[in-house]
């Protein structure tokens, strides 16, 4: 199938990167790109909306019930360092392999259901196609917006299929992803009878390659903020000062250095009662259970990502995944830990944001027994899976949709040489025709 292989190429070459630490986001521009591809390689004329800066691609079939959704996002994250096999616009086929970034995540998934549903004429029912341009960035001006647009026109999806897994399998769960921010007051004090250390902690990660917040593994994986944060608590360690290699809430960091005073020395030393205090605090705050939570593979993980010290401020922003649509299940675990482990020892404040959704679908939902037959009888896998990260099915699941996401299998997603194996690219094309003709033909 080497249309889907020159179709996807032709995307990679798109530089539509979202970056806004450096002040970079996708347009119109990169949307016209992406959109003449679709019109050269599929013959897809898509409607280009732009909302609040953001451009979506839109396509429209039919008319009636059912409403399926097909779904994927064009936006990729910035290419970053260490790519070997090609430069990360210069796509490449190797070893069975198509390189480039945006290759597996998801471009992929753009050239698959545009070339599964070029020419389709639905028998019954209605077929939207959607592109966003802002799924790396949240989606809420992109998948978030047309919710709201397509409830608004009575055209809410009975079934969302949305193009943005890399696992070659029907994906049915992901968490939602909540931040909760927490501030102590800085304060100064003095010690006797201690000893200066400085100790450099590294991640490890024994589970997925990656420094993704979703797929941390408690018990397996090592994260140095919390194993700082265990030394300062179980070794009585009187913490000074904190740096390490922050990224940003959903990035585990790749080392951390602290600065401690220790017991049992002759010398004399000044440290940070806030920042202990708040250090002592993050182990019970990573073990927060929420109530009221649907089943998940992962569980609840809360990870500490980034710190900041700022006008006379200990800042933590911890990332927590939880399988619950309820934000105030999560505000009340949070407060409950920090009243219990901070109390009136020192000054300090919290609060809990996002909680944009989740996805889950019951196995015993129509779309995931029909997907789930496709994909067998492709010769791939026939069980449903969850996936660690967050996904636009979050604007729809929680709200009544039947929805799943899918992809051909890749990999190196977010990293240097990110690839999509050519031969599940091809599977993916066959996946989404399967399962448009069966609800629409």
């Amino acid at each position: 199938m080497a249309g889907v292989v020159e179709f996807l190429s032709s995307l990679v070459e798109v530089e539509s990167v979202n970056d806004p630490s450096a002040g970079r986001l996708v347009g119109v521009g990169e949307a016209e790109e992406v959109r003449r591809a679709v019109r050269e390689h599929a013959g897809l004329d898509m409607e280009l909306v732009e909302n609040e800066g953001v451009p979506i691609l839109l396509y429209m079939a039919g008319s009636g019930r059912p409403v399926t959704l097909f779904m994927a996002h064009f936006d990729v994250v910035p290419p970053g360092p260490g790519w070997r096999v090609t430069e990360p616009f210069k796509p490449v086929v190797k070893g069975g392999r198509l390189y480039g970034r945006g290759a597996a995540d998801d471009k992929s998934n753009v050239a698959a259901i545009s070339l599964a549903l070029s020419g389709f004429e639905p028998g019954r029912g209605t077929v939207i196609i959607a592109f966003t341009g802002d799924e790396e960035i949240g989606g809420e001006r992109g998948a978030g917006w047309l919710a709201g647009r397509l409830r608004s026109e009575g055209l809410w999806p009975d079934y969302v299929v949305n193009g943005d897994g890399s696992m070659g399998a029907v994906i049915t769960r992901r968490r939602n992803v909540f931040n909760a921010i927490v501030r102590v007051r800085a304060e100064r004090a003095d010690a006797e009878g201690v000893s200066r250390r400085v100790m450099r902690l590294g991640l490890e990660v024994r589970g997925r390659p990656t420094r993704h917040a979703a797929y941390f593994i408690p018990g397996v994986d090592s994260h140095p903020l919390l194993t700082a944060a265990a030394l300062v608590r179980e070794a009585g360690l009187l913490a000074s000062s904190l740096s390490g290699e922050w990224v940003k809430s959903n990035v585990l960091p790749a080392s951390v250095e602290l600065e401690a005073l220790e017991p049992g020395g002759g010398g004399h030393g000044v440290y940070d009662p806030g920042l202990t205090a708040l250090l002592k605090s993050l182990i019970p705050l990573s073990r927060i259970t929420p109530g009221r939570l649907l089943y998940s593979d992962y569980g609840v993980t809360a990870t500490p990502n980034v710190y900041r010290l700022a006008e006379g401020w200990h800042e933590v922003i911890v990332d927590v995944r939880a399988m619950t649509g309820d934000p105030a299940a999560v505000d009340e675990a949070v407060a409950r830990s920090l009243e219990e482990s901070l109390g009136s020892r020192v000054e300090w404040e919290y609060r809990v944001t996002g909680g944009g959704g989740y996805l889950y679908t019951p196995s015993s939902a129509e779309l995931v027994k029909l997907a789930l037959r496709v994909n067998q009888s492709l010769g791939l896998p026939g069980e449903p899976r969850e996936a660690a990260g967050a996904s636009d099915s979050r604007y729809f699941s929680p709200r009544g949709s039947q929805a799943i996401d899918y992809g051909p299998l890749g990999g190196n997603v977010h990293g240097p040489d990110e690839y999509v194996e050519i031969r599940q690219l091809e599977a993916a094309v066959e996946f989404y025709r399967r399962v448009a003709e069966a609800l629409h033909g």
